[in-house]
This record gives structure tokens, sequence and C-alpha cells, in this order.
């Protein structure tokens, strides 16, 4: 994948346009609290205050539209483990078009029942990468709806990147941004914000060790697709995408790895100190920090907290 190819400045701020009306420009929250515990000043970018509880509703509406009208009439279609599923569905319901979500079995309840509450179709298959692609093959054969890619698709990484590009905007000179990976969407967005509208800002990849494939994939140089990951993060568990990976290969400075018990930690600080609901995944950047803090004593950073779609009937404390 030619890096050529990938989304422009024009192409994030056209996006902006496009989605203006279909998302929240979600605020920027501090803690005075937080900063002293931890030497530095943080700015959290608050995507688990977006529709549908997650960054996914800017890269969902934003390609459903960019589609043409002949394709918008047979709808879309996705396999997703939960905020994608719910972005999409949303993004379909709003421009009245029907959608079909592949999800597999052991995605969390709450995120099944938005789904559904959205107008959605799920269509459940067994929980691995392989049986997700071949569900959503026989779908997409059967009502030929367009699939919009989670994260491995340029409409939805434009989308995606007005997150980072709002958090810029929103802050006053930042030193460094940390974001989460998981198929790579909003962390090769972030990237490409923080090159285009944030004079070429450090970012810092943050992930979970038990799916820690980016991670592994940016020390060897090529793409290792993930295998049984074992983490709480179920948002992070899927494999880096094929338009991801060079962006994140080029502009990301570090990827920091983080074991489930510090990113509970992450959660509880952040549901003590901001009040704010996040789910697993949206509280691993904020844990990727809290790990590496002393490199950035008397920084400016911001973190995105990604969702905040938590089962709160099997809170992890």
């Amino acid at each position: 994948m030619l890096l050529k190819d990938i989304p422009t400045a024009h192409d994030i701020e056209k996006a902006e346009e496009r989605i203006e009306n279909y998302i929240h420009r979600t605020p920027v929250f501090t803690s005075s609290q937080i900063n002293e515990i931890v030497g530095l000043k943080v700015y959290f970018k608050t995507e688990n205050l977006q529709k549908v509880g997650a960054f996914k509703m800017r890269g969902a509406s934003n390609a459903v539209l960019s589609l043409k009208k002949e394709q918008l009439k047979k709808g879309v279609a996705t396999h997703s483990s939960g905020n994608h599923a719910q972005a999409l569905a949303l993004a379909a319901k709003l421009s009245k078009i029907p959608a079909y979500i592949v999800m597999p079995q052991n995605a969390p309840d709450v995120k099944v029942a938005a789904v559904r509450q959205y107008g959605a179709e799920v269509i459940f298959c067994e929980a691995n990468l392989e049986a997700r692609e071949s569900t959503l093959r026989e779908v997409v054969s059967k009502t030929g709806a367009t699939f919009i890619h989670p994260y491995d698709n340029y409409d939805v990484i434009a989308g995606q990147a007005t997150a980072a590009k709002e958090l810029i905007e929103d802050t006053d000179h930042l030193n460094g941004i940390f974001s989460p990976i998981g198929g790579g969407g909003l962390m090769s967005g972030t990237l490409l914000s923080a090159q285009y509208f944030g004079n070429k800002m450090a970012v810092y990849g943050a992930e979970p060790k038990g799916a820690d494939d980016a991670y592994r994939s940016w020390k060897a140089g090529e793409r290792i697709l993930m295998k049984n990951p074992a983490t709480i993060a179920d948002g992070l568990r899927t494999s880096l995408g094929e338009r991801n990976f060079p962006i994140i290969q080029k502009y990301v400075k570090d990827i920091i790895t983080v074991s489930d018990a510090e990113i509970v930690e992450a959660m509880k600080m952040i549901f003590q100190y901001l009040k704010l609901v996040v789910e697993p995944s949206g509280a691993v950047p904020f844990a990727s920090l809290l790990k590496v803090k002393n490199e950035f004593k008397n920084k400016k950073i911001g973190v995105i907290l990604c969702g905040g779609n938590v089962d709160l009937a099997k809170l992890p404390f």
C-alpha cells in the first residue's frame, strides 16, 4: 500500500465539513488532581461522549456520506465487535438506508443491543477474523450492500482524523498525543492530523500487551496479524489494517504496551477524577501515559479517550 494514496489535509477538512451535523465536537477535559499525580498537564479528548459512545461515529459517517446514490440504495455492511457496528448502524439510520452488521458471538451485550436499537440487522459469527470475513462475504453477496471496513478504509481514516484535529485546535501547543491502536483507523488518522495540523507533533501509540500486533509489526517492519488476542480491551483485539500500517510505520514516535491491570488502574483514575465512564479500550492511552509519565515531566500531552461503551454489570473493578 502506497503512502501517496493516504488522505490529504484537504480530505480531512472535507470530512470535517461532511460529518459536522452527524457528530458532536467533543470537549477536552482536564483535572488538576491528575496533573499533580502524573507531573504533567493532560488534556483528555472525550470521544467517550461522542454519539454512539465512541469516535467510530466520525469514520462511519464520513464513509456513508461519501457513497454514491446507487450504493446507498442497497445499504451498508460491516463486521465489528461493537463500536463501529453501532456507528455504522446509526449513520445508516440517519441516511435512511439498511445496515447489516456481522458481530462475534462474544460481543458485549450492551453493544449488540445498541446496534439493534439503531435499526440494523445483526448476524452472529464465531469469534475470529476468518469467521467474521466469511460471514460478511455471504451477507454482501446476498444483499449487495457496500462493505464499510471498520478501519482499513481511507474515508474511515479521514473521518477518524477529525478527532485529533479538534484536539489540536482546542488546546495550546501540545507536546504530543497518546492514541489507542486496534485496527489502526483512529491511530493513522491521529498521525495524519498531527502531521498536517499539529506541526508534525509527536504521536504515541497505546496498545494492550495481550493484543500487541501493532507493536510487533512496527518493530519487525512488516504487518504481523493478530492471533488469539487476550485482553479486557475488546475494542483493540483486531489486527492492524493494510492501509493503516504504512501510516503508523512512517509517523508514529513510539508504541507503549500495557497490561490489563494497568488498564484497569487507568479506568479507575478516569472514573474517580474526571467523573467519566470509559471502556477498557478507552483507558489504554492514559494507561500508557501513566507507564512512561516520567519522560514527559511538565509537558502538555493530549490523550484520546476513544470510547465509553462499558457494560456496567461487568466492570473490572
